[in-house]
């Protein structure tokens, strides 16, 4: 399976999905069209989910993300349940800025949501 690479615009994120199970999202989400943006990764995620890494990890390390992409990130989410069901490792890193609270609010809010691990962790220095 061939690894996915999105470079980042200044409204979507950097994305590095890799068949060895490690997920990357960083930056804004915030396209007009979140449905156009996300469905090449979510067809992706879905064709990994086909034969999965034994351990699959998620790392986000966001600064902003609109309603429809908050509910694309959700929908990610909620895949990593059905790998534990399955016995498969699925875990989260949620990477925040010391000085944005908001973005770990919103972290706690999906960790609250899923049945997977969350790992917080706090960035230091000021956003970019």
């Amino acid at each position: 399976m061939e690894k996915l690479i999105i470079e980042a615009t200044s409204d979507t994120p950097f994305i590095s999905f890799c068949s060895s199970g490690e997920m990357k999202i960083s930056g804004k989400s915030i396209p007009v069209d979140a449905g156009t943006f996300w469905e090449p990764i979510q067809n992706w995620f879905k064709d990994y989910l086909r034969e999965p890494a034994t351990k699959t990890i998620f790392q986000f390390q966001l600064e902003c993300l609109n309603v429809s992409s908050s509910k694309e990130v959700l929908h990610l989410l909620y895949q990593l349940n059905n790998l534990k069901e399955k016995g498969l490792i699925s875990e989260v890193e949620w990477f925040y800025h010391a000085c944005d609270e908001d973005m770990k609010e919103v972290g706690r809010d999906y960790e609250h949501i899923v049945r997977v691990p969350f790992t917080f962790k706090k960035l230091e220095g000021e956003l970019v």
